[in-house]
């Protein structure tokens, strides 16, 4: 399975409503997100699936992705996203809200088949489990809105997890340069 690991883009400081979990993507962050698909889609790195942590600022990024890579009509009409599970819709998931364990939902992810999926979610939850995945740390953490893109393979092999994986790239967001591993 190709995993993309995406941090939410850049969010306001506060929310209306005083907490947390309602802070928005801000315009500059908006546009940054957008460029991210934009350029995940020109390397024919599109997700087939989007699941997101259900704060808005998690959830507005995984709604740009999806109409920028124009996920629910290639869920529609791509064989591929179909064979590999695309339903075209985002998967709010509890478990990448901030302070979870995700490595059960990756196996999940895995034994069901699933292929080209990103998550979206939270600092410093994706910084661990990006390191918990390939072994090493990203030299300043998961920027707003950076890829990591991962291979997850099958291997029953591997107790509790059932897959071994490695670094694929990097899509670090503000100059949208690839690090390709």
């Amino acid at each position: 399975m190709k995993l993309y690991v995406m941090r939410h883009g850049p969010a306001h400081d506060d929310s209306p409503s005083g907490r947390d979990a309602d802070r928005a993507l801000t315009v500059s962050g908006r546009e940054r997100v957008a460029a991210v698909a934009k350029a995940l889609a020109d390397a024919g790195e599109a997700p087939f699936s989007i699941l997101s942590s259900p704060l808005v600022r998690a959830l507005e990024t995984a709604e740009l992705i999806a109409e920028v890579t124009h996920l629910s009509r290639r869920a529609r009409e791509d064989a591929k996203a179909k064979r590999a599970g695309a339903t075209g819709e985002i998967e709010i998931r509890r478990e990448l809200g901030m302070g979870t364990e995700k490595l059960g939902l990756l196996a999940e992810l895995v034994r069901a088949g699933r292929k080209r999926v990103m998550i979206v979610g939270h600092e410093p939850d994706l910084s661990m489990l990006v390191m918990s995945l390939v072994g090493k740390e990203l030299e300043s953490g998961m920027g707003k809105g950076m890829v990591v893109g991962v291979k997850l393979t099958p291997d029953p092999g591997v107790a509790g997890l059932e897959f071994r994986s490695s670094l694929r790239f990097v899509l670090e967001p503000k100059s949208l340069s690839w690090q390709r591993d």
